[in-house]
């Protein structure tokens, strides 16, 4: 639904704010505060993803450009020893 809403300056700067520290639109802001103030419950929103890293340490104990060298061998040790096994 479309509807001219005037604001006063001390909402209107709650919103903007809102939508600053959200991220969101102003729309968005302005449904949110009015669920908030009609119901008295905040919506639930969807939490985002933070991906956790570690450090692996300062010295590199493997040649990372030498990977699928390394892989290749590895698959072909194990091929051989099955290829072994069978007979």
């Amino acid at each position: 639904m479309r509807t001219t809403v005037t604001l006063d300056p001390d909402v209107e700067r709650l919103i903007r704010d809102a939508m600053r520290e959200r991220a969101i639109s102003f729309k968005e802001a302005l449904n949110e505060a009015a669920r908030i103030g009609l119901c008295g419950k905040r919506p639930k929103r969807a939490t985002k993803f933070a991906q956790k890293s570690f450090r692996m340490g300062e010295t590199q104990e493997f040649r990372w450009d030498k990977a699928l060298a390394a892989a290749d061998s590895i698959e072909g040790e194990e091929l051989s020893r099955k290829l072994t096994l069978r007979k």
